[in-house]
């Protein structure tokens, strides 16, 4: 990177991204720009860059994960302050997309929120999103702007591939059906079976998963998602797999949001 290209670019952090803003700063041999957040008393944030973005191309580095409307909020808040600073162009580098289990009208008088966060982002005056594995690849189709969207399967099955020998008969499982996709394409880079696991969810809560499609016997079991969230679905899938006769539990997931019992599911687990 020249100079000059540096001069033109700035990486901001909101307080969720700092690290990983650090790290791309880093990388590219760029200081993190300088801005600040601050709270009021009342709870409200403020945002102050602290350096001239006129006609710069600046990036904003801020997931949206717990706690998720602070961290939305503040995002939007940055975009809305680069704007009014006359920036040329704002990306929103979101790592991990809240709301993006609320995709769809599932039953009646229900909200579509992902697609209200994306006009939320569009409408602050954002350039373009960058996310990374989004739990619906449609939501892309939410947004009025481009969106990249990144994937972590390269990193991900690189690893596995390097531990492949050690993992013996391999199945990879996908807990749900909707992740049946992502599955199919580790199998296929791993030279493994697929298998599938009917899910039914309770509740926001609670999962239950009794089917299982394909054979699990005495195999190493692999189930890669985009999240674990409360982990409900993984270790049930978990428990049905090893009642089918797994040797071995293997989860992989982009975004580790763990909340609610996960960690105590986890611990628990036959993982």
């Amino acid at each position: 990177m020249s100079a000059v290209d540096r001069d033109d670019l700035k990486i901001f952090a909101g307080r969720s991204g700092v690290k990983l803003a650090e790290s791309m700063c880093g990388h590219l041999n760029i200081p993190l720009a300088a801005a600040n957040t601050e709270l009021f008393p009342d709870g409200e944030v403020i945002v102050k860059i602290e350096e001239d973005v006129r006609g710069r191309d600046c990036f904003v580095v801020q997931p949206t994960c717990d706690p998720v409307n602070a961290n939305l909020m503040e995002l939007l808040i940055y975009i809305d302050c680069l704007k009014r600073a006359s920036a040329r162009r704002i990306t929103a580098v979101v790592p991990y997309f809240g709301y993006a289990r609320q995709d769809r009208k599932d039953e009646g008088r229900t909200p579509i929120t992902a697609k209200l966060v994306a006009n939320l982002i569009t409408a602050a005056g954002a350039d373009r999103l960058l996310c990374m594995d989004l739990h619906a690849a449609q939501i892309q189709g939410f947004f009025d702007i481009p969106v990249d969207h990144l994937s972590a399967s390269k990193v991900i099955g690189s690893y596995l591939q390097s531990m492949r020998s050690e993992l013996g008969d391999l199945v990879l499982v996908s807990p749900d059906v909707g992740n049946v996709k992502v599955a199919t394409s580790y199998a296929s880079l791993l030279d493994a079976e697929l298998a599938i696991i009917d899910k039914r969810r309770v509740s926001g809560m609670k999962v239950s998963s009794n089917h299982l499609i394909g054979d699990t016997n005495n195999r190493t079991v692999i189930m890669v998602d985009d999240m674990v969230s409360t982990a409900g679905t993984v270790c049930e899938a978990a428990r049905v797999v090893m009642e089918n006769g797994a040797r071995d539990v293997i989860v992989a997931a982009t975004h580790a949001v763990m909340v609610g019992l996960a960690m105590e599911r986890l611990n628990e687990a036959p993982i």
